[in-house]
């Protein structure tokens, strides 16, 4: 069922089972063969490249701490693996310094930038510290203007800007959302899945010379759909599942 080069990507780890943007939904993604993890950073006060979707700690911490406004020191206190289940207690927020390290050998690891470009120079410090393939590493992000230096910094690691529904609902929309993505010379879209993504919105960008993935799809029906259809790669929170289900 699966084509060369389709990507099932772990959605924060694999997510549905674990605590997402932890460890502990990493390596379970890895384990249960995902073709590839997204994950979310953002930088702390003193300049730490750490895993975490929200602004704060409160929705997977159940403690309210600003991640701009602290240092790394006090949010490794916060437990972010319980509130998921008990049997996740003592899980932590993770830096990507760490994460990276788990990255098996032809795997692929999605970075959204939740920063603006602040980030870009400690992100820099610390790729170049690691031993890894660059074409391991991809980049996605809502902002434009940070995928655009991102690349700029990067030329050698993917890029690609997340777009919602409405950036590709109509021709019109779409037509300008793979021009704003060419002329910031990114590598593709990574689209929220909306009823109306089909072939012909998939084979309008891929023609334009741009990849395409989609987030978030965890129907197997749908994610067949798109498959068949030419999407690059699905982010989904049951990497593991998903990926039986297609090879069914």
């Amino acid at each position: 069922m699966q084509k060369k080069e389709f990507l099932i990507i772990a959605h924060r780890g694999e997510s549905y089972d674990a605590p997402e943007n932890t460890l502990a939904s990493i390596n379970l993604a890895w384990k249960r063969d995902a073709d590839a993890v997204e994950i979310d950073v953002q930088l702390t006060k003193d300049e730490k490249i750490v895993l975490i979707h929200d602004k704060t700690t409160l929705r997977t911490g159940g403690k309210y701490k600003r991640i701009a406004s602290n240092n790394y020191d006090e949010l490794l206190k916060i437990d972010v693996g319980k509130i998921k289940n008990i049997k996740w207690k003592d899980e932590h927020i993770p830096l990507l310094d760490e994460v990276i390290d788990t990255i098996p050998q032809n795997k692929i690891f999605f970075v959204e930038i939740k920063s603006d470009k602040r980030i870009i120079n400690p992100l820099q410090n610390l790729i170049e510290q690691k031993n890894i393939i660059l074409a391991q590493i991809k980049f996605i992000g809502f902002n434009l203007s940070t995928m655009k230096l991102l690349k700029e910094t990067f030329p050698k690691i993917g890029a690609y800007w997340i777009a919602e529904g409405k950036d590709y609902k109509s021709k019109v929309n779409l037509k300008e959302t793979i021009r704003k993505c060419k002329s910031a010379k990114l590598d593709g879209l990574d689209v929220q899945v909306r009823r109306y993504l089909n072939k012909d919105v998939i084979n309008s960008v891929k023609n334009s010379g741009l990849s395409i993935y989609t987030w978030t799809v965890d129907d197997s029906e749908r994610a067949k759909q798109l498959c068949i259809e030419g999407i690059d790669g699905i982010t989904t929170n049951r990497a593991g599942w998903l990926k039986n289900k297609l090879k069914e």
